[in-house]
This record gives structure tokens, C-alpha cells and sequence, in this order.
């Protein structure tokens, strides 16, 4: 938990100082749940986030090098600079990643429970969103498929009181959100999200149930983020005594108090954590800072729709000398233009967009 805040707070700086392009949404407040929730989860056992994801790329094991790269946009980044903030992944510890569009992760996650079943697996899925994502369409959808597939996915609501800028009394009918899965026959649980035992003790038990039992749980966790929604966030829709009401029950706090007062940890143990945390984020920013800038002509890399697949030219790109196809950016700052001279398109090459008259054969 000290690892997130302090790689968090640090995000946060590096944004102010145009390090960071894009959103930037902290979870300073948030991080019982993310940790709580996360350790009661097998390694085998796959995790989908929203936006906010920067903490569960982290407690999954993911390098803090790598996840601020990603936030510098460098190619050392986990997904080589081309996700951001937003678009946190890594396969080998089954971070099946950020997702930028709100509930749009939940039928994601449906798959990752269905794939499950097919392949005979024990493995679960822990899905993680946000109140206001409770009321778009593709919650209902989900719910009621996976509660119809029986299937293992634990589908937690982080409620941390606002959907963006609106209080959860005004945008959801039910505020009891752990009850907005029965009508699709999911059950629900609670916990309390600003506690990392709370949240661990509840969510293995969830977990048990989807995996052993073959059926979906909702659980809601209750938390509260101390920062706005986004650095772009004034916050005129909350006060500061509410926000500060909410800050004396800061998990980080809370836990270290709790661990110290068991005798598990000592006053000195608390603060070389903190250092060791701080030393963390300290090298990640160095690491991003010395990563490079993906090279102008990768920009095209990885998009699958481009190439053979369509007929016509999908993009025209004029960064190098004459017009050609965007898709060949790479292959001619490599090797010069697709006449072998400085780079302009060859007699007869027409550029065109994947239109009707093409699909209709009309190719003129």
C-alpha cells in the first residue's frame, strides 16, 4: 500500500511537470482495496481493472520501472508507451489490464470466466469497477450472463461515493450497490474498502465461492479516494471537511497503527518501509526519464487491421518525403520510398480510403 501511495503521489508531480500526456486518475485513498482485494487472489487467477489501475498493475507484481514508463509514454513502458495511464497490462501476471471505457471491462471479464470453463480450469476472475459503471448497460448484460453460465468471476464495485463528480445518491437509485447483481440472480457481499484485512477476508471468500461453487459474486467495496477524479478534477462537487472526515481513516495509517499496536512492526519498521517505498518510485522515475520516445515510424506497429486485410489504403502518412501508405512509415525510414529513392509514392499509386466503392469491387 505505502509502494502505490508513494508511486501515486509522484505520478501526480510528474503530470504537473508535463511528464505524463493524457488522464492521469489517482487512487491515493483507494489502496485497501486494490491490495486487499488483489492478495486474495491466486497467482493463476486473472485481474481487469478500470482506468484507475496504475496500484493493481503494482500489487500484481508488475516492476514500478515499467509502470512509469508506461505513464512517460516510453518504449520500456508495459505496453510500450502506446496505452498511457489508462492502459495498464501484463499477461504474465494476468493483469488483463486498465480499460478506459467505463463498465466496458465487465463483459471482458465474463469472457475470462467463460475461457475458464472451457479449459476445465480452477482459475478466477476478479473484475473491479466503479460505482457509476453499476448503471450502464453492460453491468445488467453481464450479470445475467454470468449468473446463466455460472460462471467464476467476482465482479467488485469499488463505491468510492461519485461517479466522476456526482454523489451516488444522485446517479443510482440503489445506493446499497451490493444489491444491484440479485435481480440477475448474483449475490452480494460487502466490505469495508478502506480496511485491508476487511477487504482480503471478504473477497477470498467470494473468490471461494466463484471458483468451487461455479457462480458470480458482486461485492462492494466501500472507499473513498482522497484526490479528484482526474488531475483535471477542481473538486467543487465534494468540500474539504468531508474529504478530510474521510482522511483520518486512511488505510495506510490505520493498518500501520494496527500492525505496531500487535507488535508485528515497530515505529522504525513503519518509516524504513516508507523509504524503501519512496526509494522505489525514486528509480522508476530515473528508469522512464532515460527510457526512449517510440520511434516516429512505429506508430502504425500492432494495428491488426491494416496491411492485406483491406483493400485500399487505411491511412496516408506525409511525415516522410511523398505520399504513401501509413502502414509503410517504418519499412521506408528504413529503406527509402517504395521506388528505392527518396520516398515518394510510385507512378499510378493512388491513395484511397476503404470505401463502399471499393467493398463493391468498383476498384475504377
Amino acid at each position: 500500500m505505502l509502494l502505490i501511495r508513494r508511486f501515486e503521489e509522484r505520478a501526480g508531480e510528474m503530470y504537473a511537470k508535463a511528464k505524463v500526456g493524457g488522464f492521469l486518475h489517482l487512487a491515493i485513498g483507494e489502496e485497501a482495496t486494490i491490495v486487499g482485494s488483489a492478495r486474495a487472489m491466486r497467482d493463476d487467477d486473472y485481474l481487469i481493472s478500470t482506468y484507475r489501475s496504475h496500484g493493481h498493475a503494482l500489487v500484481r507484481g508488475t516492476h514500478p520501472n515499467g509502470v512509469m514508463a508506461e505513464l512517460f509514454g516510453r518504449v520500456d513502458g508495459v505496453s510500450k508507451g502506446r496505452g498511457g495511464s489508462m492502459h495498464m497490462f501484463d499477461l504474465e501476471k494476468r493483469f488483463m489490464g486498465g480499460y478506459g471505457i467505463v463498465g466496458g471491462n465487465l463483459p471482458i471479464a465474463a469472457g475470462f470466466g467463460l475461457a475458464s470453463d472451457y479449459l476445465g480450469t480452477e482459475d478466477a476472475t476478479l473484475c473491479q469497477f466503479g460505482d457509476g459503471a453499476s448503471n450502464q448497460g453492460t453491468f445488467g448484460e453481464t450479470m445475467n450472463l454470468a449468473a446463466l453460465w455460472k460462471l467464476p468471476v467476482v465482479f467488485m464495485v469499488t463505491n468510492n461515493q461519485f461517479g466522476m463528480g456526482t454523489a451516488l445518491e444522485r446517479h443510482s437509485a440503489v445506493t446499497d450497490l451490493q444489491r444491484k447483481g440479485e435481480g440477475f440472480g448474483v449475490p452480494g457481499m460487502e466490505c469495508d474498502g478502506m480496511d485491508v484485512l476487511d477487504t482480503y477476508v471478504v473477497t477470498q471468500e467470494a473468490l471461494r465461492i466463484a471458483r468451487e461453487e461455479r457462480r458470480p459474486v458482486l461485492v462492494e467495496a466501500i472507499t473513498y479516494r482522497f484526490r479528484g477524479h482526474s488531475m483535471a478534477d477542481p473538486e467543487e462537487y465534494r468540500t474539504k471537511e468531508q474529504v478530510e472526515e474521510w482522511r483520518k481513516r486512511d488505510p495506510i495509517l490505520q493498518w500501520g497503527e494496527r500492525l505496531q499496536a500487535e507488535g508485528i512492526v515497530s515505529a522504525e519498521d513503519r518509516e524504513r518501509f516508507d523509504e524503501e517505498a519512496i526509494a522505489r518510485v525514486d528509480e522508476a522515475v530515473a528508469f522512464a526519464d532515460n527510457s526512449p520516445q517510440p520511434p516516429p515510424e512505429s506508430l502504425y506497429d500492432d494495428i491488426y487491421v491494416l496491411g492485406g486485410q483491406v483493400r485500399g489504403w487505411y491511412s496516408v502518412d506525409e511525415r516522410s518525403a511523398g505520399v504513401h501508405r501509413g502502414e509503410d512509415e517504418r519499412a521506408l525510414a528504413e529503406h527509402g520510398g517504395p521506388d528505392g529513392s527518396d520516398g515518394r509514392a510510385a507512378t499510378g499509386d493512388i491513395p484511397q480510403q476503404f470505401t463502399a466503392a471499393v467493398e463493391a469491387g468498383e476498384d475504377g
